[in-house]
């Protein structure tokens, strides 16, 4: 036998029908295997994970063509990944909403405030499309660093720098993933909360009325697939951060089992920023 694995490992991995992963490849060109020598087909591990998030983009709504596409370039365990595919790829998960910037403001400020207030050193990531963005809320991320294990933020910087006091600051380029993405990600042995959505085309009009499809979830084990993924990206730009980051992730427990207390905690914060953002 090849080396690989049989359609009906795949299969038995992805959930998926033999003849839908056949169909898939002869429609939309994907999966393409390699064949034996006697003409079997024999599959990548990363082939499971591109159709687990194909799969995924299924239950979101998307047709199989743009669901194959958009879990293509996601890059599986690249180090090019979409947090918002990380997420939308784990089981269980929240549809998605689509919400204005105004609202993934008030999302993000209530993350950021339950953090502080309830998560004990936490592992942070987020990003914030342009540098200018982010330049508008360093100072609150440095304080979320100062009682973090790590933190760090992705947006267009120039270049890689390490603030004294601040969060790792990681360049992106326009044609990654992420580049059109908005995310939020805090994992804290007891408190995990993700924030992932990408930017739909913007016809122009006020900054605050860009449309997401966006994401969010107190749900643990969503929320380290989308640290793992930072963690990746981290470690494309500062290989012994990245490793560090890896670590620290591999080595610490889940948050909860149970979220509905982190849940309700942040879902009441969240009513409040949004009530004070309508009546200002």
């Amino acid at each position: 036998m090849g080396a690989g694995l049989s359609i009906a490992e795949v299969a038995a991995r992805t959930g998926l029908a033999p003849a839908t992963v056949r169909m898939w490849e002869q429609r939309h060109g994907f999966p393409l295997p390699e064949r034996t020598d006697s003409g079997y087909r024999r599959y990548r591990a990363e082939d499971v994970e591109t159709l687990r998030r194909a799969q995924a983009y299924r239950r979101l709504g998307l047709s199989v063509a743009t669901a194959i596409g958009r879990a293509r370039e996601a890059g599986g365990c690249s180090d090019h990944p979409s947090l918002y595919a990380a997420v939308a790829a784990a089981d269980h998960v929240v549809r998605p909403h689509l919400l204005r910037k105004s609202t993934l403001v008030a999302l993000s400020r209530a993350i950021e405030h339950e953090t502080l207030g309830h998560a004990a050193a936490p592992v942070l990531f987020a990003a914030f499309q342009r540098e200018a963005f982010y330049r508008d809320v360093e100072p609150r991320y440095a304080r979320l660093a100062c009682h973090a294990d790590a933190a760090a933020v992705f947006a267009d910087f120039a270049a890689l720098r390490h603030p004294p006091g601040g969060p790792l600051e990681v360049p992106i380029a326009p044609d990654d993933a992420v580049a059109n993405e908005w995310a939020l990600v805090v994992d804290a042995p007891g408190y995990a909360a993700c924030l992932v959505a990408w930017e739909q085309p913007h016809a122009g009009g006020r900054d605050r009325e860009r449309r997401f499809e966006a994401i969010w979830t107190v749900d643990p084990a969503a929320t380290r697939r989308a640290a793992e993924a930072a963690a990746r990206m981290v470690a494309r730009a500062d290989a012994a951060h990245g490793r560090r980051l890896q670590e620290l992730l591999a080595g610490r427990p889940l948050a909860i089992d149970q979220p509905a207390p982190a849940l309700t905690a942040l879902t009441n914060r969240v009513v409040a920023y949004l009530d004070g953002a309508a009546s200002a």
